[in-house]
């Protein structure tokens, strides 16, 4: 099973509990944000252009504590930047377990073997690795412009499985993915042993630098159709660890607005309003965030054009694990949608077979800006803003 049972039950009592208190808008999972330097530069990420006095910052485990108190949401991401660039990682770890909150500490694993060596971490029900894993070998290289980086991480990952760690990985697909390359990359992650794998279209943040690889929603739903269906065929084994109905809603089979309050952010900056993928101002408390956002002003049917091809998981997997709980047809839903999951689809398999006759390659970015078809995760160093100098 991808999640435990004691997971499961968590959350569940806390859900059910929001809509018996009769609260429309809660927090499931507090993204909390403790820095934001990384030590990779990754073409689709908006988060390490900020200038290099603001890179050199991170939260205090006084700050981040504060924040987990004051929004209560059962489970916190740690995502950045990269969290174990943080020297009191391992304190904000321990004060989390305390609390009994389900952690997912996002990271690149380039230093996830360093750090388990040095003794930072002690396995925990409670403590997941999620390692930012974008594809094969060759594919995550590239996406992440640093070649070497994907054995690094499955060194990392083998090191945490091996000592008794919760491990996850985090796919996130943009336009051009390979979908054949994208399910030969889901077996190589269950043959890691890892305990479930997460995954999610990319969203266009304005500050990215390459701006053509977000993928828009009709797309979306073309590209995880092929991915996740006609499952009958050897791949039975997937496990993913998030929702089953957001899976579904990826492949358009579910129609879900967004519910960015799901998982609030706290950062440098405050509570980031109105969700961590856009950023319009931040509030100095969680009351003011949850109360003071006009949130009508977000999702695809307030017509935001921000919004329009976003389906990123932290805004709609709350809304997939609201409605398992919003009474009996949502119980059945995500039930049928555990059991019956190899969604066989002769459309679908017609065109994973065409995909397959394609070159998909990594490298269609690079040729467009004119590297040439011999470009390499190194070329792309050059073609985004290349590796942070604070790792």
């Amino acid at each position: 099973m991808p999640v435990p049972i004691s997971q499961m039950f968590t959350v569940a009592t806390y859900v059910i509990g929001q809509k018996v208190r009769g609260r429309r808008r809660y927090p499931l999972v507090l993204m909390l944000e403790p820095l934001l330097r990384c030590n990779l530069a990754c073409a689709g990420c908006g988060k390490i252009q900020y200038p290099a006095h603001i890179l050199k910052r991170h939260l205090s485990v006084e700050e981040c504590m504060r924040a987990v108190d004051e929004c209560g949401a059962p489970m916190v991401s740690i995502p950045g930047g990269e969290p174990l660039l943080h020297p009191d990682m391992p304190e904000i770890v321990r004060q989390l377990v305390k609390r009994r909150k389900y952690i997912y500490l996002c990271t690149n694993a380039l230093l996830l073997k360093e750090k388990l060596e040095e003794g930072w971490f002690e396995p925990s029900k409670y403590l997941t690795f999620s390692v930012h894993m974008d594809g094969i070998e060759e594919h995550h290289d590239f996406a992440v412009c640093r070649e070497g980086t994907f054995q690094k991480a499955v060194a990392g990952i083998t090191l945490a499985v091996k000592r008794g760690f919760r491990v996850t990985t985090n796919t996130t697909l943009f336009e051009g993915a390979d979908p054949v390359a994208v399910r030969e990359f889901f077996d190589q992650m269950m043959d890691l042993g890892v305990e479930g794998m997460m995954v999610s279209p990319g969203y266009a943040y304005d500050k990215a630098p390459d701006q053509k690889s977000f993928l828009r929603r009709q797309k979306t739903h073309e590209l995880f159709e092929m991915v996740l269906s006609n499952r009958n065929e050897g791949r039975r084994r997937w496990r993913f660890n998030q929702s089953a109905l957001f899976l579904e809603f990826l492949m358009g089979k579910r129609s879900f607005e967004c519910t960015p309050w799901g998982n609030p952010t706290y950062n440098l900056f405050g509570w980031q309003k109105p969700c961590y993928l856009l950023n319009e101002g931040y509030f100095d408390t969680f009351k003011e965030l949850m109360d003071l956002t006009p949130w009508e002003q977000y999702g695809l049917a307030s017509g935001n054009s921000k919004c329009q091809n976003c389906m990123v998981h932290c805004g709609h997997e709350p809304t997939a694990v609201d409605y398992t709980f919003s009474g009996v047809g949502g119980l059945v839903a995500t039930i049928r949608a555990m059991i019956f999951s190899t969604y066989a689809s002769p459309r679908a398999k017609d065109a994973l077979r065409e995909s397959a006759k394609v070159a998909h390659g990594p490298r269609a970015h690079l040729v467009q800006l004119g590297f040439g078809e011999g470009a390499t995760a190194k070329d792309s160093e050059f073609a985004t803003a290349g590796p942070s100098s604070f790792a």
